[in-house]
C-alpha cells in the first residue's frame, strides 16, 4: 500500500485549481509554464523596433495609428506586462499598493476582502507583504525595513495594519496606519475603531449579567488600541464601583498561545472569575478551550466575551458574544484615503475612528448564585 501510495503521489498533476477574485476556476489540462513575455518579443511579433514599442507603451507620438494598433493587438495577444520596476522609473508610478501585515490571521484577512473591494475600479493593483508573524523584539520595526526596498520602485503607497513600532514619514511614500502603535499624532494618516467604547459595552455587559470577578486578557502591550481597550475595561469596573483585581488581569497579546496559558492561570486559582473579557476572539476562543479542559461549562460556569466578531466568532462553540468592529470597513478606508493622497487629493481628514458595538451570543449569561 505504501509502496501504490508512493506512485500515486509521483504521479504528475493533470487537474490545477486557482482562485482569482475570490472564484475558484479549475483546470483539467497540465499547465504549460511558459517565460515571461518581453517587449523584444513584441516587437518581434509586430515587425518593429524596440523604440516604437515603447512609444506605443508611455503612448508618445510619432507613431502612425496602424501601427500603434497592430502593436496593441499583439500586446494583448502575447500577453505582455511591464515590469513593475521599469515602469516605475519611466513614470515615477507603479498603480501598485502595498499592504503589510504581520501575519495573515483572520483579522488581517477580513481587513484584505475590505482592501480588496475598495481597490476595483481604482486602477490601481494590490499586493500583500507578510512578516509571517515574526513580530517579537528581533523583528520590531520590520515595516521601516520593507517600506524601504518597495518605495518609490514597486509600490505607490502602503497600508501598515497593526504596526509594531511609531513611524513617521520620512519614506516619500504615503502611507495610512490601521490600528496605529500610537494611535492619531498628525504626522501618518490612520484608520482605527472606537477601542474605548467597545471594551465599555464588554465589560458593561459582564457586570449587567451580575458579575463582579471579570477579569481580562489584555492585548498586544505595545499598541493604542490594547491599552484603550483595557482602560475601557477599567473604567467600566470603576463606573460600577467595582475595583479592579490586579491579579485577573493577564497579558493575552492578542496571541493564541499566550491567552491559552493565562486563561490556564486564571481558571486554575481556587477562586477563580466568573467572566473573562478577552480583548481579541482568538484569544477569548483560546479562553473557551481552555475552560472545557479544566471541566468548566460556558456560560453556564464561564462566560466570556471577545473583541473584533471575525468570523470564527460566531462558529465557535459556543457562539461567542463580542465587540463588532468594522474591520471590512476599515480595509476599504484604508485604501480610499490612500488612494487619494497617492493621487494628490487632500482628503477631508487623516485620522479615522469606526464606531464598535456589542453583539451578544451565547457564551454570556447571568452569573450562577452561590451555593
Amino acid at each position: 500500500m505504501a509502496a501504490q501510495a508512493g506512485r500515486e503521489c509521483a504521479r504528475p498533476i493533470d487537474t490545477v485549481s486557482i482562485v482569482v477574485d475570490n472564484v475558484l476556476h479549475g483546470y483539467s489540462e497540465p499547465v504549460q509554464r511558459s517565460s515571461r513575455v518581453t517587449i523584444r518579443d513584441v516587437a518581434s511579433q509586430a515587425g518593429v523596433s524596440i523604440a516604437t514599442v515603447s512609444k506605443v507603451l508611455n503612448q508618445r507620438y510619432g507613431v502612425a495609428a496602424e501601427t500603434n494598433a497592430r502593436v496593441l493587438a499583439v500586446i494583448e495577444e502575447l500577453g505582455y506586462e511591464a515590469s513593475l520596476v521599469a515602469q516605475s522609473l519611466r513614470n515615477h508610478r507603479t498603480n501598485v499598493i502595498g499592504i503589510l501585515v504581520a501575519d495573515l490571521e483572520p483579522f488581517s484577512t477580513e481587513l484584505l476582502k475590505g482592501a480588496a473591494d475598495a481597490i476595483r475600479g481604482t486602477g490601481f493593483e494590490l499586493v500583500v507583504y507578510s512578516a509571517g508573524g515574526r513580530t517579537n523584539d528581533e523583528k520590531a520595526g520590520w515595516e521601516r525595513r520593507y517600506l524601504s526596498r518597495l518605495s518609490g520602485t514597486l509600490v505607490d503607497g502602503a497600508v501598515l495594519v497593526t504596526p509594531t513600532v511609531a513611524l513617521d514619514m520620512h519614506h516619500g511614500t504615503p502611507v495610512v496606519a490601521v490600528d496605529p502603535h500610537t494611535g492619531p499624532t498628525g504626522l501618518l494618516p490612520t484608520i482605527d475603531s472606537d477601542n474605548l467604547r467597545g471594551a465599555q459595552l464588554a465589560t458593561e455587559h459582564l457586570l449587567e449579567l451580575g458579575h463582579r470577578r471579570i477579569a481580562m486578557l489584555t492585548g498586544r502591550p505595545d499598541l493604542q488600541s490594547a491599552q484603550l481597550r483595557e482602560t475601557g475595561y477599567r473604567r467600566a469596573l470603576a463606573a460600577a464601583g467595582v475595583e479592579a483585581d490586579e491579579n485577573l488581569i493577564l497579558v493575552g497579546a492578542y496571541d493564541p498561545e499566550v491567552s491559552a496559558e493565562s486563561a490556564r492561570r486564571l481558571l486554575s486559582g481556587p477562586d477563580r472569575p466568573t467572566a473573562v473579557f478577552a480583548a481579541n476572539d482568538l484569544s477569548a476562543i483560546s479562553t473557551i478551550e481552555v475552560a472545557t479542559e479544566f471541566g468548566l461549562s460556558v456560560p453556564e460556569d464561564l462566560s466570556v466575551v471577545g473583541f473584533d466578531n471575525i468570523p470564527e466568532s460566531v462558529m465557535s462553540t459556543p457562539a461567542l458574544t463580542t465587540v463588532d468592529q468594522p474591520i471590512r470597513e476599515m480595509g476599504r478606508r484604508a485604501i480610499s484615503l490612500l488612494v487619494q493622497l497617492i493621487n494628490g487629493e487632500p482628503p477631508s481628514t487623516t485620522h479615522i475612528t469606526l464606531d464598535t458595538s456589542l453583539v451578544v451570543r451565547q457564551s454570556t449569561r447571568a452569573v450562577s448564585p452561590q451555593p
